[in-house]
């Protein structure tokens, strides 16, 4: 049991963050008055992170000159920092970041209209809110386009209509795939849910299918052999990007619980032991291995160091999953 004064201190050294934690910290953490975190959270788009990454916007509407990858990637000599990687500056990986940190829509008006005449898919030229045939960008796009006022419901019924046979989503559909992927299954439920949040519309029928297909592995385990699928279900890092982790899995089941006012399904307890189990005596959680690629900046530590994100987002889904 951590003393009274632990728990202060960390409280203390959370809310000495950008405006991007710290509305959310207040929030979900401290449960501070609407009128506390609000006034935080409108401060995300004038200081700090916020602000410096609407000041990378092009006057097309775009970050760094396309959709999903830069205008200037070559896909035959990379950039040194995106060997081994890829780059996060594009337009979604932009727009999916500010969302997530809770900027107003109302602060990127005209962005939606610019979008829509100046952006296209790096895949077939494809129109930026029609989606394309990738199911993380799809879902990507769906919630983006549900916080900026656009119509993305069409990208509904293609969800519907690509999902495996065993509930979930794998990106490699095209390429002949018919079984799930954790990362596609993931991506795809956390666009839905989002779309929910902004739109009031259920999407639980096509959630369902996906949320059973993870439940039924206790969010990390082979189902034709019951052992771990791979290592990196356990690596946690923030920025989290696309990439699978049993942290991120349990915070989509907290977001879906308090959408679908439903209680968590004991299945996920034991990805709640693993989540658990990597919390120090400090109380914090450690930066797990991070991704490369281009970033316009940095927004947490380096490997091995005390992390804020993941310190924030475990203690907020250990204190839904202990909640009575």
């Amino acid at each position: 049991m951590k003393s009274d004064e632990s728990v202060a201190n960390l409280e203390a050294w959370l809310l000495d963050s950008d405006p991007a934690l710290r509305w959310q910290v207040e929030r979900d953490l401290l449960d501070a008055p609407p009128e506390v975190w609000e006034q935080t959270r409108r401060t995300v788009a004038s200081k700090g992170f916020g602000a410096q990454l609407l000041a990378k916007q092009d006057d097309d509407g775009q970050w760094a000159g396309g959709a999903y990858f830069p205008g200037d990637f070559d896909w035959h000599n990379p950039d040194p920092a995106d060997v081994g990687g890829q780059p996060w500056i594009a337009t979604t990986w932009s727009l999916n970041t500010l969302r997530e940190w809770g900027v107003d829509a109302a602060v990127l008006e005209g962005t939606a209209a610019k979008l829509a005449a100046n952006s296209t898919w790096e895949y077939d030229d494809l129109p930026y809110w029609a989606g394309e045939v990738d199911c993380c960008i799809n879902a990507f796009t769906l919630a983006n386009g549900a916080w900026l006022g656009v119509d993305t419901s069409p990208l509904l019924d293609w969800f519907a209509e690509h999902r495996m046979s065993d509930g979930g989503w794998d990106c490699e559909w095209e390429n002949g795939s018919t079984r799930s992927s954790y990362h596609s299954t993931l991506n795809t439920l956390l666009g839905l849910v989002a779309y929910e949040e902004f739109t009031g519309i259920s999407t639980k029928g096509i959630r369902s299918a996906g949320e059973q297909c993870l439940l039924a592995r206790d969010l990390y385990l082979r189902r034709s052999t019951g052992e771990p699928v791979a290592e990196w279900v356990f690596q946690f890092s923030y920025p989290f990007r696309w990439r699978y982790n049993v942290l991120r899995a349990a915070d989509y089941f907290r977001r879906a619980a308090s959408v679908d006012r439903a209680v968590p399904d004991a299945r996920i307890g034991p990805a709640i032991a693993e989540i658990r189990s990597q919390r120090q005596d400090d109380g914090t959680w450690l930066q797990g291995p991070t991704f490369r690629g281009r970033t316009w900046f940095d927004v947490d530590v380096d490997e091995g160091a005390p992390s804020k994100w993941l310190t924030f987002y475990a203690t907020r889904v250990l204190r839904w999953w202990d909640s009575p």
